[in-house]
């Protein structure tokens, strides 16, 4: 029976259907002729050119960083970070400016100590002790590299023991030796182990001292304080690395979902470095920089905490002895800017080791 046949009889008066669309099929086991539109196929990163890859991965960079930045820098973890790094730097600034000064101090008075020498006069008896003086002197100004020639007086030599004898007349008892404070020329001074030969020679129970012992005793206690700084220098960085590579693996944790969607778009691990070290080296300028402003203010006031904490002029007095004004002049300052730039960079160079360390695992 055909397929007109089986149509149903038109009604008086109403039109014939048009004819329905033929379907072309070409067989009915393979289906139709046509094909269906295809989903769009993935291609994996290695199959795509680097600077493909590389602008696909700063573009989703781009875009993640208008709302959701790998490192977020508002976060608790980033302002307590940032309040740990600056504590580190304060204490490393202060380290460093405290053993500067006292490097300072300590040329100031090997210097002094060089360019003078002392010639000690025991008074004996039978021996015209003003004489030997006079005799002293004359010797000493006819020597080549000696620049002036000081004799204190008794009261001036007594007066050099209060220190130990206090302010009563009680060295008056003592014999005490008069003392002769030489001044030597610092760029040609005289040869003083033939001076004082020649001293010991022309006179019994004079003698002459360089001051070498104090120059060692100040040189020992120099490096010792120089090696206890470098010591809290080293504690200081290591203690800030530490505290770089945990944040680091923080961030790491809590943005995984992130650094694997840039991994999937092509992004290298230089790529995903570089974010991090863009992050942490701003932190490490930030609270360097409020760290060593704490710093210059304590060695600005330092002064007046000494006397707000009850020390008087004698304190004020040895503090300046130790440590020259308790300020630091322009190459201090400078070497506090160092400290900020050495904090930084090892902020920025700790987090790149971690990041590819992290992701040298993970692979």
């Amino acid at each position: 029976m055909s397929a007109s046949s089986n149509r149903p009889p038109l009604r008086p008066g109403s039109r014939p259907l048009p004819p329905p669309p033929s379907l072309d099929y070409d067989d009915v086991v393979t289906g139709p002729a046509f094909a269906e539109p295809s989903a769009p196929r993935l291609e994996a990163p290695e199959a795509r050119p680097a600077y493909a890859t590389q602008a696909a991965a700063e573009a989703a960079a781009g875009s993640m960083h208008g709302n959701a930045p790998i490192v977020p820098a508002g976060t608790v973890t980033g302002s307590s970070l940032t309040l740990v790094i600056a504590i580190m730097c304060f204490l490393a600034c202060l380290t460093a400016g405290a053993v500067y000064m006292m490097n300072q101090s300590a040329d100031a008075w090997l210097k002094d100590i060089a360019s003078e020498v002392s010639v000690q006069v025991e008074p004996r008896d039978g021996v015209d002790t003003e004489k030997t003086i006079a005799s002293v002197e004359a010797l000493l100004k006819r020597e080549a590299g000696v620049s002036a020639v000081n004799v204190l007086s008794l009261a001036e030599s007594g007066a050099l023991l209060e220190p130990w004898l206090g302010t009563s007349d009680a060295w008056k008892a003592l014999p005490v030796p008069r003392i002769i404070a030489v001044e030597v020329d610092r760029a040609a001074p005289p040869d003083l182990a033939e001076v004082r030969k020649r001293l010991a020679a022309a006179h019994a129970g004079v003698t002459l001292d360089d001051h070498r012992q104090w120059q060692q005793q100040i040189r020992t206690v120099t490096r010792s304080f120089a090696l206890g700084g470098l010591a809290i220098l080293v504690l200081v960085g290591a203690a800030t690395m530490a505290i770089i590579i945990s944040a680091t693996k923080s961030s790491m944790a809590s943005n995984r979902e992130i650094v694997e969607v840039l991994h999937f778009v092509g992004a290298t691990d230089r790529f995903i470095a570089r974010e991090f070290e863009k992050h942490f080296l701003r932190l490490g300028v930030r609270a360097g920089l409020v760290g060593a402003l704490f710093a210059m203010l304590v060695f600005f006031s330092m002064p007046w905490i000494m006397q707000l904490l009850g020390g008087g002029q004698v304190t004020l007095a040895e503090m300046h002895r130790m440590i020259g004004s308790g300020t630091l002049d322009a190459a201090g300052y400078v070497l506090l800017m160092i400290v900020v730039v050495v904090i930084s960079s090892l902020c920025m160079l700790t987090s790149r080791l971690g990041v590819y360390r992290i992701l040298n695992n993970r692979a």
